[in-house]
């Protein structure tokens, strides 16, 4: 094993170095903590919780792999749930195993008329993000006999029954906020096309899912599936290292997904087009204020990726398909012209020294929400359909850290720059 050297105070460390396949190598630190030291390292930017083996990014060649294919390959040639079972499995499956994962999907879609009960007691305004998390918690006490998680079967099954129930949960969330009954779902359909349908269909009535629809958001689901050690990704993690049962580490990383700096960063990327439309400025002078003001501009740049997003690229693809579409674009006439305002913030962006210098790239967010848009979603909807389609990114994780032998509870340690000791003051002597 290779190993790394650190002098600290005088003193000279030998450090372990686990060799990536790819990537990084990391230096072990963890012995430091006999010799009293901690590493500090503000937001993890420089520190990695985990050796892991099923989502590999290189952010300076706009690579995206998933246990080893390449995004583009498998929006290409797969679709969402083959792609949720290789995450998990860490292969593609054969025809039977993939038979069989779509019927056991399938037939653990529908919930109970007390778990529908359940989703009902929240108010309609709720958050869909609180509504969402609360539901898939819950799904622990409906199901008390997957909530072992020593127990393989208890576990693949709780895996099953959140990646079945997920769409039902999302589709009514959607459908309460505007007062609309629940559909039950369609068996003979598949995963989107059943989750468009359970959306928008009006009941006794006969629905027929746009194909381009159902594939471009069949890509948004793949591209979002797990993009490896993230914000909501790590709260995964660390619930799980706690032995929090899959429901509570899932309902974990949807409340972190739901912070704007995070999941919500598609519905940014909306108002902030809808701005630059309505404030009477050109895109170009609309930048240069951002820029002179020193104002992000929503939806550039990455924390990994220093080149073009690839998830990006792939939505952006997608979108052209639709807004070519114009007979079937659900997306209102006033927000159309936000395809046009998003395209030349683009070109600007990716010709502007300004934003080329800094690698701020249009990442995944740039697109995603006028796709969600165009296909008949409300903004506040775009972070739960980012949580469905990351479900199956987040169970591949929790699963991998329960059996990593190397998995210890998370227990972060801090640097201590409050008071010394210090003696009570009764509140009679207080300034």
């Amino acid at each position: 094993m290779a190993t790394a050297n650190l002098s600290v105070e005088s003193k000279d460390f030998t450090l372990p170095v686990v060799e990536a396949t790819a990537g990084a190598d990391g230096i072990v630190v963890s012995t430091l903590r006999n010799d009293g030291w901690v590493t500090l390292d503000p937001g993890f930017l420089t520190t990695a919780q985990c050796e892991s083996k099923i989502t590999y990014i290189d952010g300076k060649n706009s690579i995206l792999r998933y246990r080893g294919y390449p995004i583009e390959q498998l929006c290409e040639q797969s679709d969402f749930l083959e792609v949720a079972w290789l995450l998990r499995h860490g292969e593609l499956p054969n025809k039977d195993q993939y038979d069989r994962f779509i019927s056991d999907i399938n037939h653990r879609t529908m919930v109970g008329e007390d778990f529908r009960t359940f989703m009902g007691s929240f108010p309609r305004t709720a958050h869909p993000m609180s509504v969402m998390a609360s539901a898939v918690n819950a799904l622990a006490t409906f199901y008390p006999d997957t909530t072992d998680i020593n127990d393989s079967d208890q576990l693949d099954e709780a895996a099953t029954i959140i990646m079945a129930k997920a769409r039902t949960i999302v589709s009514y969330i959607f459908r309460r906020r505007r007062d609309e009954p629940m559909l039950y779902p369609d068996y003979s359909r598949g995963y989107v096309d059943d989750f468009l349908r359970m959306c928008f269909a009006v009941p006794y009535e006969p629905f027929e899912s746009d194909p381009l629809y159902v594939h471009a958001l069949g890509r948004l689901l793949i591209i979002h599936a797990d993009h490896e050690q993230n914000c909501s990704t790590s709260v995964v993690r660390i619930a799980g290292s706690a032995h929090a049962n899959l429901y509570s580490a899932v309902a974990a990383g949807i409340n972190a997904l739901s912070g704007p700096l995070h999941g919500g960063a598609n519905e940014a990327v909306l108002r902030q087009l809808k701005a630059i439309r309505d404030s009477g400025k050109t895109v170009k002078e609309f930048v240069e204020d951002a820029k002179a003001n020193g104002h992000r501009i929503s939806g550039l740049g990455h924390r990994v990726y220093k080149s073009y997003d690839p998830r990006a690229a792939i939505a952006k693809t997608y979108l052209q398909k639709i807004m070519e579409r114009a007979d079937t674009l659900k997306l209102p006439a006033d927000e159309r012209a936000l395809f046009d305002v998003a395209t030349e913030l683009e070109q600007i962006a990716l010709s502007d020294d300004y934003f080329v210098s800094r690698h701020l790239y249009p990442n995944v967010d740039f697109y995603t929400g006028l796709i969600y848009r165009a296909i008949g979603f409300d903004p506040s909807m775009f972070t739960t359909l980012f949580a469905l389609g990351r479900i199956p990114g987040w169970i591949a994780q929790y699963r991998e850290m329960l059996a990593d032998p190397n998995t210890k509870i998370g227990r972060p340690r801090q640097v201590y720059t409050g008071y010394t000791e210090r003696d009570y003051v009764p509140m009679d002597q207080r300034h």
